[in-house]
């Protein structure tokens, strides 16, 4: 289901969590990045963590996210 605002929406599953990341537009017409984790508690108990990242920072965001992905793979 893509919500009004969705100009791109993925989806990423993960054994008990699923990530979700997306591409949206606010009220005044800037685009950000919505990364949101969901996840199953122990007890069953859904959780939801959500980071925003608006498009001022956006290329730092990108080259941070490359260069933690490089340090985990080797």
């Amino acid at each position: 289901m893509t919500k009004p605002n969705s100009l791109f929406s993925t989806m990423v599953r993960a054994g008990r969590t699923t990530y979700f990341v997306d591409v949206r537009e606010a009220k005044n017409g800037s685009k950000y990045l919505s990364i949101s984790e969901n996840r199953l508690t122990g007890d069953q108990k859904k959780e939801r963590t959500t980071v925003r990242v608006f498009g001022d920072s956006i290329e730092e965001f990108k080259q941070a996210v490359i260069d933690a992905a490089a340090a985990v793979s080797g």
